[in-house]
């Protein structure tokens, strides 16, 4: 019983602050469905981080912003072993992004996206490519994810300033 009080407490209070889901009918996540164009990848990294941008955001066909980035990596090795072997790695990673719109070239929003994966190394070279690689991968999945989610969080105040 008091459960469903404190629920409908937070659900009040949220709808008396203004707040209002991204992806609700009329929300300001919507416009962002198939709107958003990322610029061209140059790289795997790029490649990587655009294609979940694209699963999230849907593949812009007829664009009304544009989103230009810039990646930089980094590898720290953690764990050393007695003979001063590196046995395991953080791979980390800021992006820094802006999102403009299309037809007057305005700066909507921006902001940077940092994080890290980690790995292992192996005794195999083509075994230390291939977590490598996925590491990287997952880095760049992760950090468009925290882009997508600044993009939702912000939406609400410059999605209706944009051109028709």
């Amino acid at each position: 019983m008091w459960l469903s009080k404190l629920i409908l407490v937070c659900v009040v209070t949220l709808a008396a602050c203004g707040f209002t889901p991204a992806y609700a009918p009329g929300g300001s996540g919507g416009m962002l469905q198939n709107t958003v164009l990322a610029a061209e990848p140059r790289n795997k990294a790029a490649f990587d981080l655009v294609e979940r941008l694209e699963e999230r955001l849907g593949p812009s066909d007829n664009p009304k912003y544009a989103l230009t980035y810039s990646i930089a990596t980094s590898l720290v090795g953690l764990g050393i072993t007695a003979d001063n072997a590196t046995t395991r790695y953080n791979l980390l990673g800021t992006v820094d992004w802006e999102l403009t719109d299309v037809m007057t070239r305005a700066r909507l929003t921006g902001g940077k996206a940092e994080n890290f994966t980690a790995f292992s190394a192996t005794s195999s070279a083509v075994g230390g490519l291939a977590v490598r690689e996925d590491a990287a991968q997952r880095l760049m999945r992760i950090l468009a994810d925290q882009i997508v989610s600044q993009l939702l969080a912000t939406s609400g105040s410059w999605a209706g300033t944009t051109a028709p």
